[in-house]
């Protein structure tokens, strides 16, 4: 019989990954969904089968976090092996505009979820997603000894889902892990997120259906990873003899504004910086000669807005994935460099550009392939 998980968050981008991943090991999944009055199930569209069909391995079910009751008849009629908890109010910014939301969905709806399970008395194993925002202000590298010091509602409520899943463990003797994972990107992140927003951009200027593209701190450093890579240690925690808590990240780190760089030259536009602080600028210093009927030198195509400054910010995130490694036998495969040109190439082809190319050829070095599509199909 096939083994049974449930995922929360599934329509988000590491829940529709960890969906595909587990289904090409012979999963039967299913994936809480909220309920609303237009689809966001983009990301998960092609693994959905009529479940009237026979041999169907892909379930999807209605509920919220913030329903405790519904998430105990969940657990009861699933019946799961591994329950991977990623659903969550994630955006970081947002959760300044809106923290008893965020604490109520991203707190204690892991409480409500790991209540369900002890109360079920389903033998079932757990994964709580947390955060490297969690570690906020602490200086960097971070691992799992380094006390949190949390700089956003949304981080300080990942700190409070990540010691009620070690109560529960040490309490009642659940399998419940904490991933703690830095920054993990890909065609299917968010567009509000800074580095889809930065890809997205980008395309939509060489498209022509953009001038500018708007962005916030550019001196930010974060340890970018692949999130394809990244689900799969999240499996991995689950599969160990003993439950434990896990740091995840590459053990580099980059800034945004490196990010930005990345992506421009790689898609045929050098940048030149001007100006300091809330006047920085990014002006096309050189353009490939396909994108000049839309782009000059000259023309100033990043530009500050201090909407996106979050009152609290966070400097530097930087993984020491050391335990990881050892216990788990995972590293990182897919480069900085090599993470922008997947997003790109992607959000290139999402608009009709012809994109250099090197994103597929990536994911075929490194087998990253049981995504099921052509860059991960954003």
């Amino acid at each position: 019989m096939a083994l049974r998980a449930l995922i929360t968050g599934i329509t988000g981008q590491d829940g529709s990954y960890l969906a595909e991943f587990l289904l090409s090991k012979g999963y039967e999944v299913h994936g809480l969904i909220r309920r609303a009055s237009t689809f966001n199930t983009h990301r998960i569209d092609h693994l959905y089968t009529d479940p009237h069909n026979p041999g169907v391995r892909f379930f999807l079910h209605y509920g919220e976090l913030s329903d405790s009751g519904r998430l105990t008849n969940l657990i009861y009629e699933v019946q799961p092996h591994e329950v991977y908890h990623l659903g969550a109010q994630s955006h970081v910014r947002v959760s300044f505009d809106m923290p008893e939301y965020t604490g109520d969905v991203t707190g204690l709806g892991t409480t409500r979820l790991l209540e369900a399970i002890r109360r079920s008395g389903v033998k079932t194993k757990f994964y709580q997603a947390s955060s490297s925002e969690m570690f906020g202000a602490a200086p960097p590298p971070q691992n799992e000894s380094t006390p949190f010091y949390p700089r956003s509602p949304y981080a300080a409520a990942k700190v409070y889902a990540y010691w009620m899943t070690i109560n529960y463990r040490e309490a009642y003797g659940l399998f419940a892990c904490n991933g703690i994972l830095f920054n993990h990107e890909s065609p299917r992140r968010g567009e509000t997120f800074v580095t889809r927003k930065i890809t997205r951009g980008l395309s939509h200027i060489l498209a022509g259906k953009e001038k500018k593209l708007y962005l916030g701190n550019l001196d930010a450093q974060r340890d970018w990873g692949f999130a394809p890579e990244y689900v799969t240690c999240q499996w991995l925690m689950l599969q160990q003899e003993e439950p434990d808590d896990y740091v995840i990240g590459t053990g580099e780190t980059h800034s945004v504004r490196e990010f930005v760089e990345e992506a421009f030259t790689y898609a045929g536009v050098e940048l030149e910086w001007r100006g300091k602080g809330i006047e920085t600028k990014g002006i096309v210093k050189s353009v490939r000669e396909e994108w000049s009927d839309k782009i000059s030198p000259g023309d100033v195509v990043v530009e500050i807005d201090p909407r996106y400054f979050r009152p609290t910010e966070v400097d530097v995130l930087l993984a020491d994935a050391t335990k990881a490694e050892k216990r788990l036998g995972w590293k990182p495969r897919v480069t900085f460099t090599q993470l922008v040109r997947i997003m790109v190439d992607a959000d290139m082809e999402r608009v009709g550009l012809t994109s250099p190319g090197e994103g597929l050829k990536i994911l075929k070095e490194h087998d990253i392939l049981w995504t099921q599509n052509t860059l991960t199909m954003g």
